[in-house]
């Protein structure tokens, strides 16, 4: 039976949304035959986890050393089963039709990953689209490598909504070992190796609020940053010129 696992790193702060990551998740409606998988992993063993999850035979639930989301990440493929994987962070939510989007563009083995559109959810409860957003249709071999040079390191799609091939998440190595931007170096990666996808109908909803990872002041750190986009682009620019044959 075709099965996508869904990949969720948590830490102290998110684990409150865990529930409704949940919530989104079993109202997907997935094309005949597949199920999900849900893989939960703390960054830490604190056990944050614990008495959050509900009991459900699709989650496997884990904990590792705290290293930061993309090693949180990694970690979680040791548990991974399905031939596709999707990114979800804790604190962002499925909309309906989601999994079922990816699924059907990846059943064109020409492709090998999917990104789609977001809506940014407002604690009020409001929420906006993206006026930035690339047409539907197929993103080439190392066009989005391009316009994140060109444009200052900004991403036209949003790496949160990856969904990708086991097989070439796990040649790439999974999700890069930086402290942040690991999720922007591995669509770069695949992006530079392989064709994909971009899917225009809204598939998440990405919370903004003040706890998340992207709003601390390290993040923003001009000296870590500088650091961060060197590895992300000299790793994605070597992918891309090797020969893919």
């Amino acid at each position: 039976m075709p099965l996508i696992s869904i990949v969720t790193p948590v830490h102290a702060a998110s684990v409150r949304y865990l529930g409704e990551a949940y919530e989104s998740l079993v109202t997907q409606v997935l094309p005949a035959g597949w199920e999900w998988q849900w893989v939960v992993q703390e960054d830490g063993q604190d056990g944050v986890i614990g008495g959050t999850l509900p009991t459900d035979d699709r989650i496997s639930a884990g904990s590792g050393r705290k290293g930061g989301p993309g090693l949180a990440r990694t970690m979680a493929l040791s548990r991974v089963g399905g031939e596709l994987v999707k990114a979800l962070d804790a604190d962002d939510l499925l909309l309906p039709g989601a999994l079922a989007r990816d699924i059907t563009v990846l059943s064109d083995r020409r492709l090998a990953w999917t990104t789609c559109g977001v809506l940014d959810l407002f604690p009020d409860g409001s929420t906006a689209g993206f006026a930035g957003d690339p047409p539907e249709g197929p993103l080439a071999r190392g066009s989005v490598l391009r316009y994140w040079v060109d444009n200052e390191f900004a991403l036209p799609v949003v790496p949160g909504t990856l969904c990708v091939r086991r097989d070439l998440l796990l040649a790439l190595g999974g999700w890069m070992a930086l402290p942040a931007s690991e999720d922007t170096g591995l669509v770069l990666a695949a992006n530079a190796v392989a064709d994909g996808y971009f899917i225009g109908t809204p598939g998440m909803h990405y919370r903004k609020w003040p706890g998340q990872v992207t709003r601390h002041p390290a993040h923003h750190d001009p000296v870590e940053r500088a650091a961060r986009m060197s590895v992300v682009r000299a790793r994605a620019e070597a992918l891309l010129a090797r020969p893919t044959n």
